[in-house]
C-alpha cells in the first residue's frame, strides 16, 4: 500500500513538475494564438479597405492582396506558438520550406499562372470588356482571375486562356484608346480624274458626323497598281465606331463614286497579239 501511495504521489508531483514548467508556456501560447488570429482577421480588413479606397482597384486584386496578408500573419503567429512549447522553429523553417520548394517545382507550371494572374491585376493592360489580341487569340476580354483570362469572340465563342500565355506574350489591346484610325483603300481608273475622285472621297467624309475633324482626314494616291490609281482614305473616329465606320464608309465612297461617274476598274490586262509573217 506504501508502495502504491508513493506511486501515486510521485505522479502528482511530475504532474506539478511538468504544469510549473510548461504551465505559463501553455497561457502564453494561447494568448498568441488568439491576439495573432485577430490582427490577421484585422490585417485583412485594413489592407482591403486601403485598396479599396483607390482608383481603379481591381476588387479581385484587392482580395488576393489582403487575404495574402492574413495568411502570413497567421504563419508567424503558428511559428511563435509552436516555439512556445520548445520547437525548434528554425528547422521547422527548413522543412516547410524544402517542401515548399518541392510543391513549387511539381506546380511551377500553375504558379506560372498564378504569378501572370497577379501581374495582369497589377498593370492592368488590358481591363474587362476591351477588345484584345493576347498570345495570339484575339476577342473581348469577360473576366480574369488568378489562373485563366475568359475571351469572347466576335461570334460569341468562349475561349479560356491561361494567364501565362498571355503575360508572355505582346498584347495588343484595340480599346485601349479613346480614338482609332480608319484605313479605306479604293482604285479608281487610269482614265478617271484624280482630283475629282479626291473631292468626292471628301465629300463622302464631310457627309459622316462620326468621323472626326482633328486629325484631318487624309486621301491621296497610294501607288500605281496594274489595274487601276490606288488611293488610301484615313480618317479618325471614337474607338467605339471604328467597324459601323469602317463599313459605312466603304459603302459610301463607292456609292459617291458611281454616282460621279467615276470608275472602280476591275482587274484586267492588254494582251497584244502580233501574226508572225508567213514563212
Amino acid at each position: 500500500m506504501n508502495e502504491m501511495n508513493d506511486s501515486v504521489q510521485a505522479a502528482i508531483d511530475q504532474v506539478i513538475a511538468i504544469a510549473a514548467t510548461y504551465g505559463l508556456n501553455v497561457v502564453a501560447a494561447i494568448v498568441i494564438l488568439v491576439i495573432g488570429l485577430w490582427f490577421a482577421g484585422w490585417s485583412k480588413r485594413t489592407v482591403q479597405r486601403l485598396l479599396n479606397r483607390r482608383e481603379n482597384m481591381d476588387l479581385m486584386l484587392s482580395g488576393f492582396l489582403s487575404s495574402l496578408v492574413k495568411y502570413l500573419v497567421i504563419a508567424f503567429t503558428l511559428i511563435a506558438v509552436l516555439g512556445k512549447f520548445g520547437v525548434q522553429t528554425a528547422s521547422l523553417i527548413t522543412v516547410l520550406g524544402a517542401a515548399g520548394l518541392a510543391i513549387g517545382l511539381a506546380l511551377q507550371g500553375t504558379l506560372s499562372n498564378v504569378a501572370a494572374g497577379v501581374m495582369l491585376l497589377i498593370f492592368r493592360p488590358f481591363k474587362v470588356g476591351d477588345y484584345v489580341d493576347a498570345g495570339g487569340i484575339a476577342g473581348t476580354v469577360k473576366d480574369v482571375t488568378l489562373f485563366t483570362c475568359e475571351l469572347s469572340t466576335p461570334d460569341n465563342v468562349q475561349i479560356t486562356v491561361p494567364n501565362a500565355q498571355i503575360w508572355g506574350n505582346a498584347i495588343k489591346n484595340f480599346s485601349g484608346y479613346a480614338t482609332r484610325r480608319v484605313d479605306v483603300a479604293v482604285g479608281i481608273s487610269y482614265g478617271d480624274n484624280i482630283d475629282a475622285a479626291f473631292q468626292a472621297v471628301k465629300d463622302t467624309i464631310a457627309a459622316d458626323g462620326r468621323i472626326h475633324k482633328t486629325p484631318e482626314p487624309l486621301v491621296a494616291v497610294s501607288d500605281l497598281g496594274d489595274s487601276s490609281v490606288n488611293l488610301v482614305v484615313r480618317v479618325w473616329t471614337d474607338a467605339s465606331n471604328y467597324w459601323p465606320v469602317k463599313f459605312d464608309l466603304t459603302k459610301a465612297i463607292k456609292e459617291k463614286l458611281d454616282a460621279s461617274g467615276i470608275e472602280i476598274p476591275f482587274p484586267q490586262r492588254v494582251v497584244h497579239l502580233q501574226k508572225e509573217a508567213a514563212e
